[in-house]
């Protein structure tokens, strides 16, 4: 994280008209307007560059912020897809045993027995899973 209170030398004085350039120029004798303004200008022009840089570091944050942002988007929307099929093929085959369900009574001996045979199925292979973690 960026430390925004250090200069450009890196010490963890803040940036403020005191520091030790201007202290110097302060203890001559009296100077001239004109080198005091061109000391305020050379630091405001540093002040500047820094917050230039500042901007250009953040800027290039946000940009891959929003790059992100839209990579998670679009792998939202394809996870969306993903469950939309899904209810889809799931609806058509509950739509299908319903209908074999309602159709007659020889369906529905044949659906009893499918019904069972899944269940056993279920727990044969759930025990040869659970022997063989063990």
């Amino acid at each position: 994280m960026a430390d925004w209170t250090r200069g450009e030398r890196g010490n963890a004085e803040p940036m403020e008209l005191g520091r030790p350039e201007m202290e110097d120029a302060s203890r001559r004798s009296p100077q001239s307007p004109g080198a005091v303004e061109e000391i305020l200008d050379r630091e405001n022009k540093r002040m500047a560059d820094n917050l230039a840089s500042k901007v250009t570091r953040l800027k290039s944050l946000a940009l891959d912020i929003d790059r992100d942002a839209e990579d998670q988007n679009r792998y939202l929307d394809g996870m969306d897809s993903d469950f939309t099929s899904m209810t889809n093929l799931l609806t058509g085959s509950v739509k299908r045993f319903s209908t074999m369900a309602r159709s007659g009574r020889d369906n529905r001996k044949l659906l009893c027995g499918m019904a069972v045979s899944l269940i056993v199925a279920f727990f044969i292979l759930s025990y040869f899973l659970s022997r063989s973690r063990t």
